[in-house]
């Protein structure tokens, strides 16, 4: 009888059938800090259903076949007629359909609900990344409205409802509803104010008619879309709905879907107006201001997002190491994987910790936490968002050969991991924001000081790099062309602050000597070898 020759040994279980959220313990600690305690119980309950929901095998198999069979555009029906719709896998609405359950587009109608959001946004984003756009859209379109109080009163009951309903028609019969949004055409790209598109006004007062483009338009398949146009007055905010109120359809031509690198399940479009029906937000001429809220709530789900995605992959790279075996013993038992992993884990519990403050500026309402978030946003934008794709693809070394493979998930993460660098302005822009704050919002610099120096006289690295922030900030002359150095180091040490006054000493004490103090080399896996890194290893351990 022949020997056999297929027996599995030395491989890690697949990390399913566990609570996501309760396992990521830098995330349970930022909500509890953050949600009142009046409400932290519905919390605490609501985002353990959530992680255990997203930990199942079903409903990650749902996000493996959301991104196998990505969505296909049809422009016309069997008979010739343009319909201008994207069929979608089953998947997609079923993770749809749970995100806007969970409450992903309702954080506005709640005590702590930004908080309570943006951990279920962290947790969710582990699952698939892809359908966090239309969510993301939706929530965020809410600010923008609110320039209308009309408008507002009409669109945010449905934009704010736990109710996903996939159907093309009328709003007002819908119970729950979904926004998308279009800014960029292929002349300007982030330079929004070479917008093209024009608006003429109808008769009926707030009514428009648009002509152009769009070269990016966010979730084609939405109920409605804020989007720029120049209006006689010059660039305005409109909605436009895809549905108008008598049944028909808007001319909302779907011209092709962008065949991405990643976040493949999501459709992005190229999208024309000719005759487009649309209602004014806002003044005219005063579009980008209207919409800045928008841009906002969105940079702060990139960041989120990116948190989501770096955690997903410490716990992949995590778990494997927990139980594969090399050289003698298990991998996470190495020094030097150890360094890596802890390195990794770092950068993710840095990344949430500042996005969970972040949201928790949004919950407060108070003018220090508005201002702190005009600089702060931007700041993590920038920098949290580029250190996701180096994390994800250390994290698929860890894995070795196995992490190279699609059915790890590795893969899919590397490639989700640039996007949120890239949407909704990339790092120039956000660098240039930041400047923009620092010279003519002096209220946002110095809450964002105010919130630095709460840690001032804890860490002695800490102290030193506010001391040299400061120095930076004290010379704007030519400050351009070193903006982004400017940015990543106060983005780095507004991390720094917040874990040492929050995550546990080991955590601190290892960020602080790598990322401000300099004992740090130019990859991961470089942090001092007399630190405590099998404790940062084990606070990263998927393990609820």
């Amino acid at each position: 009888m022949a020997r056999t020759t297929h027996t599995v040994t030395n491989q890690p279980p697949p990390l399913v059938g566990h609570d996501v959220y309760s396992a990521d313990r830098a995330l349970v600690a930022a909500v509890e800090r953050h949600v009142d305690p009046a409400v932290l119980e519905e919390a605490r309950s609501e985002l353990a259903a959530l992680g255990r929901t997203s930990g199942s095998a079903q409903v990650q198999e749902w996000g493996v076949l959301a991104n196998e069979h990505p969505p296909r555009l049809r422009t016309h029906d069997r008979y010739g007629h343009r319909v201008d719709e994207v069929d979608f896998h089953p998947s997609w609405h079923r993770l749809l359909g749970k995100g806007v359950s969970a409450g992903l587009t309702s954080a506005w109608t709640r005590p702590g609900g930004h908080v309570r959001r943006a951990a279920a946004f962290v947790v969710w984003t582990q699952v698939e990344a892809g359908n966090g756009c239309p969510l993301s859209m939706t929530h965020a379109a809410v600010p923008a409205l609110r320039a209308d109080p009309d408008l507002a009163a009409e669109w945010e009951p449905r934009l704010t409802s736990t109710v996903y309903d996939r159907e093309l028609r009328p709003a007002h019969l819908k119970a729950g509803a979904l926004f998308g949004m279009g800014m960029t055409e292929k002349q300007g790209g982030s330079d929004v104010r070479a917008n093209t598109t024009v608006a003429r006004p109808l008769a009926e007062d707030g009514a428009y008619e648009l002509t152009g483009h769009k070269w990016f338009c966010s979730a084609p398949m939405s109920d409605g879309f804020l989007v720029l146009a120049r209006a006689p007055e010059g660039i305005t905010c409109f909605l436009v709905p895809r549905v108008l109120a008598d049944g028909s359809r808007n001319t909302f031509l779907i011209q092709r879907l962008k065949d991405k690198l990643g976040n493949r399940s999501n459709a992005s479009a190229e999208v024309e107006f000719d005759g487009t029906w649309a209602r004014r937000v806002g003044a005219e001429g005063r579009g980008v201001r209207t919409i800045i809220g928008m841009v906002a709530a969105t940079r702060l789900d990139c960041v989120l997002g990116s948190a989501g995605l770096m955690r997903q992959a410490v716990a992949q790279a995590v778990h494997h190491c927990s139980y594969r075996e090399a050289f003698g013993g298990k991998l996470l038992d190495k020094p030097l994987m150890r360094n890596v992993l802890a390195d990794l884990a770092l950068e993710s519990e840095a990344a949430t910790t500042l996005a969970l403050r972040l949201a928790a500026a949004y919950d407060s309402g108070d003018e220090q936490d508005r201002a702190l978030l005009r600089l702060a946003v931007p700041a993590a934008k920038f920098w949290v968002t580029k250190r996701c794709a180096p994390v994800a693809v250390e994290a698929a070394e860890c894995l070795g050969g196995n992490g190279y493979v699609e059915e790890s998930g590795l893969p899919r993460l590397v490639r989700e991991s640039p996007l949120n660098s890239i949407w909704e302005g990339a790092g120039n822009i956000q660098a240039l924001d930041v400047l923009r704050a620092l010279q003519r919002e002096p209220a946002a610099l110095d809450a964002c000081l105010r919130e630095i120096g709460l840690a001032r006289g804890a860490d002695h690295r800490l102290d030193a790099a506010i001391k040299g922030l400061l120095t930076e900030l004290a010379d704007l002359e030519g400050v351009e062309a070193r903006a982004r150095r400017l940015v990543e180091r106060l983005a780095l040490v507004l991390q720094g602050s917040l874990l040492v006054r929050f995550a546990p000493p080991e955590v601190a004490d290892a960020f602080c000597a790598s990322r401000l103090g300099g004992d740090w080399g130019a990859s991961f896996g470089t942090l001092p070898h007399t630190l405590d890194l099998a404790s940062v290893v084990e606070r990263a351990r998927p393990v609820a």
